[in-house]
């Protein structure tokens, strides 16, 4: 066994005994230490220690994982090495923490899907009325849509929270936060329809009942969604948070001011909105396109 392989195996030993890890996180940290132990095996040989690890090295062992990795896998395994030099560093078993000089990969930028208008709307007409949970479900679509809520927003919604008179609704958000959301007419109509057909001792406590009458669930609202989407004949997959993206996606098309929508998603950073933008910015240039007579003309006509 070499060297660096027992330190390995100290280190794994402190996460489990004194840092207490999750079964998962611990079995995540020796397959990213097992992976760049048999790098440096193959670069260095069998007998090889700590000492013989520099930046250059990690960052070849990392180069090569490119290839098949995602930036975001690289990152982990990165995160792990650092956490691996800093014990032995702590412990006065090496000088200085190699990793420490390894940038860590910018993560991709995954721009979030959305539906266009019209599968939107077609999305909102799907539920059939006449059905047991017909209303219900299009209520759920449109308030969705309609304000941009999570789904555990959603689901912990009571009939307290909803103002339909002044078309708003309270709604908890992460970390407890309130706010006060907007909710549009259509979604109002919805609602209205789907509270008036309740029985009268359901009129209080959550706004939206499962089959056996009691909350409902996220996993509920995923299969309403599921049970919708074929209606549209989306070309992708989609789930309840795809309505979110929708709504801020169609807000800001709309000439929304990205710190309103900031507030109607209740995200904590402008950074975590900024990402429609560049929805935004691709639907701009695909107008701009094929709506402006020199878009297509060449240098020199």
């Amino acid at each position: 066994m070499t060297s660096l392989e027992q330190q390995i195996q100290q280190f794994t030993l402190y996460l489990q005994v004194e840092r207490d890890v999750s079964p998962h996180t611990l079995s995540a940290y020796r397959s990213d230490l097992a992976q760049m132990l048999a790098f440096v095996i193959r670069e260095k040989g069998e007998d090889v220690s700590a000492h013989d690890v520099d930046h250059l090295l990690l960052r070849r062992f990392l180069a090569g994982l490119s290839k098949d990795a995602k930036k975001s896998s690289i990152g982990r395994k990165l995160a792990a090495i650092r956490s691996f030099f800093r014990f032995l560093l702590r412990r006065g078993l090496i000088a200085r923490n190699p990793a420490e000089l390894v940038a860590t990969p910018k993560k991709e930028q995954l721009l979030p899907f959305h539906l266009d208008i019209d599968q939107a709307t077609a999305m909102m007409e799907a539920p059939d009325l006449l059905q047991k949970y017909g209303l219900r479900d299009r209520a759920i679509l449109e308030l969705l849509y309609s304000s941009g809520l999570r789904v555990s927003e959603l689901t912990g919604l009571n009939i307290s929270e909803l103002d339909l008179a002044s078309g708003m609704v309270r709604v908890t958000g992460k970390g407890g936060k309130e706010r006060i959301v907007p909710v549009g007419n259509r979604a109002l109509e919805a609602l209205q329809e789907y509270i008036d057909q309740r029985s009268d001792d359901q009129v209080k406590g959550p706004l939206f009942l499962n089959t056996r009458g009691g909350r409902i669930n996220r996993r509920s609202v995923a299969r309403v969604v599921d049970a919708h989407v074929t209606m549209i004949a989306a070309f992708k997959r989609i789930s309840p948070h795809t309505l979110r993206h929708t709504f801020a996606t169609h807000m800001l098309e709309g000439g929304a001011d990205l710190r309103a929508i900031q507030e109607l998603l209740g995200h904590a950073s402008l950074s975590t909105t900024q990402k429609y933008t560049h929805v935004s910015i691709d639907r701009l240039m695909e107008v701009y396109d094929k709506a402006h007579p020199k878009a297509h003309t060449k240098s020199g006509e």
